[in-house]
């Protein structure tokens, strides 16, 4: 039965899937709450609207099987039944068709639905030799085959796990009689198949939203004050022009003077004074006129420019929250298929759900559903155990599974946690070893957080065969490619033998990203601000090393600390000069990302701005840049690339990023000297201990020809002789300590002269240090010239 008219074919669109949704969760509470009058009421009251609608409609079949549905619970109502697990699922078995059959009407789609069979099961009939009363078809008493997670959680050599050469994800788990079984065929309502592509199934797409009218309202009068504002803008032209004409006027008047300046450089004045006179009389004026103009516009334009300012951050806002539905139109759908699927299993689970009133975009809704609705199927299918085996474990025999939302200041946060077996990271290990995700070194400096992670890698998980459950043919490195198109990121922690918990963080801005701007070798970089815990600068006194990896302290704990240059792989710039390069980088800007418990300090150039910008996904014909998340051109016309905080910290770990700068390594390692000496012997020893101690040497002969490659370069410290003919070392210090550019630059006298007297003047002269050659030790030259450097 197709539904002819398109107003009313509409509407029933529109409001029928809600209440289908009211019914099932008022069936699922009457599950758990039997006696409960007041949801028996309200599912009587929807199912008697639905039979009503329909009836008007035509869809019949909805009516007929509707109205039983509504029959079963009059009649416990009247005490003449009771509810139980097979009326449960009878009634289940109904909303299933009728759901189907509402598609049916809606879209002209055949649905497939026996209603006799439908009707007959209803009502209590026996099933036919198929098993299809339910009216989908399906061969309900087939079991799946082992899919690769079952097979990582497998302890016993099963020679189907040694087909599939897996390992075990989460801890053990014993293999049951029914993993030999045939692939059953997947028919629940609600388990879409989550697949790689960018779109959401057409069941998650959000068609309709109900809004209240007073937020039209209220849209509707910004739209009217925008109009106002648009007939002011317009009003400026008006004072452009006025300017304009008075420019006009000003300069036919000085052309028509101009002869006037003519005969008075010719020396004839025939009244031409006065003329001029007049003009400046008539300048004067205008340019008074003009100031005020000028005035006008720029208040009424910086007025107008505010206006416009609020009026379009309120439209976009009004907008943006005509888009946001509670997150319980996604949580909804999920008591059902755990109820199933624990059913399906033997398993006894109380799903709780918390924070489903907090409003999210309706493209989160969309396209987080599939990945929530992966990461359930697998906590029930993996990290969850029997009833029996969680006694003997002392567990109770109901497990809980808790799906939870929650809002900070700029995010969604979305958490799914069981209490049953948690990862296995032994497994977890051997399992990336043998798919070549990671090297055994690697996972050697991994901490436990890290390896965990590994299981959102690609290619962690692939599957030969497709299980009902869980088994779809897709990992869970899908689930986070669909969060991070979200701007999101997910974390996971598990304790064994407790559970495990995905943790997922949604931006509430999908429409524009907020990122910090940082500058790196003069070229732009975004960093989204999600990720951001905080920016501050840092000497290079304050990092350390710590089992080869610089380090900084923050609040107590130590945060690795990396070059963002030494990150993206840049080549790498070396300034002119050491001193150059200690002067700009003499406070580094650091900033502190965090992921989960992770943090990590990135350090920069500069630190410009923090923006609000349209964010430009990569293009589809190019593979996915690791790093990089997107672009977008700033207000100069500048593009910007967008980095990726998952990927900078993946690429730490994976040694892309050195941990010393290169450019630090470089500048450190060839400050530039000046050698005063005129003892050859002395200079070619000074030669080799300086360039051997990394040192870039300029060497003169005495101390005027000292003074001049002085002038004529740049170093970062002079090491000097005193006795030298021309210019002595006392006199090259004093003459050097004349000039204010030089006023900080390291003066280190070395002689034989070892007097106090010797010392003092030297002192006097302006020298940083004086060394004596009589007890030279190379050790305290290097030691000094560093300190002093």
């Amino acid at each position: 039965m197709y539904i002819e008219d398109d107003e009313l074919r509409d509407i029933y669109k529109t409001v029928t899937p809600e209440r289908l949704q009211k019914l099932e969760d008022a069936l699922i509470f009457l599950e758990k709450q039997p006696n409960d009058q007041s949801r028996l009421e309200e599912f009587l009251r929807e199912a008697h609207t639905l039979k009503g609608d329909s009836r008007m409609l035509g869809v019949e079949d909805v009516e007929t099987l509707t109205h039983q549905m509504e029959d079963c619970l009059v009649a416990v109502k009247e005490g003449k039944n009771v509810i139980t697990p097979d009326l449960c699922d009878r009634l289940y078995g109904g909303l299933d068709a009728v759901r189907k059959l509402v598609h049916e009407a809606v879209t002209g789609e055949s649905a497939g639905v026996v209603v006799f069979q439908v009707l007959a099961n209803l009502m209590g009939a026996e099933t036919n030799g198929n098993g299809n009363s339910n009216g989908n078809g399906s061969d309900s008493s087939a079991s799946p085959v082992p899919s690769e997670e079952d097979l990582l959680f497998a302890d016993d050599a099963d020679p189907i796990a040694t087909a599939f050469d897996e390992d075990l994800l989460f801890e053990d788990e014993p293999l049951t009689p029914e993993v030999t079984q045939k692939t059953a065929t997947i028919n629940h309502p609600v388990a879409e198949q989550l697949t790689t592509t960018n779109q959401p199934t057409d069941s998650s797409n959000i068609d309709t939203i109900r809004i209240e009218s007073k937020q039209l309202d209220g849209l509707m009068r910004q739209a009217g004050e925008l109009n106002v504002t648009k007939l002011r803008i317009g009003q400026r032209m008006l004072d452009i022009e006025a300017i304009m004409t008075l420019w006009e006027e000003w300069s036919r008047d000085t052309s028509a003077h101009h002869s006037a300046y003519k005969q008075m450089e010719q020396g004839v004045f025939n009244g031409n004074v006065q003329q001029i006179q007049a003009l400046h009389y008539r300048a004067k004026q205008r340019l008074e006129q003009l100031g005020t103009l000028i005035s006008h516009l720029k208040r009424t334009a910086y007025e107008d420019t505010t206006q416009l300012d609020t009026l379009a951050n309120d439209l976009q806002s009004g907008i943006q929250t005509l888009r946001l539905l509670p997150l319980s139109t996604m949580f909804n759908v999920f008591p059902r298929m755990v109820r199933d699927l624990a059913k399906q299993q033997g398993k006894q689970i109380n799903l709780v759900i918390e924070g489903g009133d907090i409003k999210a975009d309706k493209r989160i809704l969309e396209e987080m559903k599939d990945p929530l609705l992966h990461i359930l199927r697998n906590a029930i299918d993996h990290g969850i155990e029997t009833p029996q085996e969680r006694e003997k474990l002392g567990k109770s025999p109901t497990a809980t599974l808790r799906l939870r939302g929650y809002q900070t200041s700029g995010s969604i946060g979305i958490e799914v946690l069981d209490d049953g077996r948690g990862l296995n990271l032994e497994n977890i290990k051997r399992t990336a070893l043998r798919r070549g995700i990671c090297q055994e070194e690697e996972l050697a400096k991994m901490t436990a957080h890290q390896i965990q992670s590994l299981i959102f890698a690609p290619g962690f998980s692939t599957r030969t065969e497709v299980s009902e459950i869980s088994g779809r043919g897709v990992g869970l490195d899908v689930v986070r490619a669909n969060v991070e198109r979200l701007k999101g990121s997910i974390q996971v922690e598990s304790s064994p033998g407790m559970g495990c918990e995905f943790r997922i963080q949604l931006s509430t801005n999908l429409a524009t990203t907020h990122v910090l701007i940082t500058e790196v070798q003069q070229s732009t970089y975004g960093i989204p601000v999600e990720s951001v815990e905080t920016a501050m600068l840092v000497s290079r006194q304050e990092i350390f090393s710590i089992e080869g990896s610089q380090t900084i302290t923050v609040d107590g704990q130590p945060v690795s600390v990396v070059w963002l240059a030494d990150l993206l792989e840049l080549p790498v710039t070396v300034p002119q000069s050491a001193h150059t390069a200690k002067t700009t980088t003499k406070n580094i800007p650091c900033i502190l990302l965090k992921m989960g418990n992770e943090r990590l300090g990135i350090l920069v150039d500069a630190l410009l701005d923090q923006q609000d910008i349209v964010l430009k996904p990569q293009s589809k014909l190019l593979k996915r840049v690791r790093n990089i998340l997107g672009a977008t051109i700033l207000g100069d016309g500048q593009v910007c690339m967008v980095l990726n905080p998952q990927d900078l910290f993946k690429s730490l770990q994976k040694g892309s990023g050195k941990i010393v700068s290169s450019q630090a390594e470089e500048v450190n390692a060839k400050p530039k000297l000046l050698l005063v000496e005129d003892s050859i012997i002395i200079r070619t020893q000074m030669k080799r201990l300086l360039e051997g101690a990394g040192y870039d040497l300029t060497i003169a002969v005495d101390g005027l020809e000292g003074f001049n490659k002085l002038r004529a370069g740049k170093f970062d410290a002079v090491v000097s002789d005193v006795e030298m003919p021309n210019l002595s070392g006392l006199d090259l210090t004093a003459k050097i300590r004349q000039y204010r550019e030089y006023n900080e630059l390291p003066v280190i006298l070395v002689t034989t002269l070892a007097s106090e007297e010797d010392k003092r003047r030297g002192a006097q002269a302006g020298a940083n240090a004086y060394l004596t050659k009589g007890d030279f030790d190379q050790k305290i030259l290097i030691e000094t010239l560093r300190r002093l450097i």
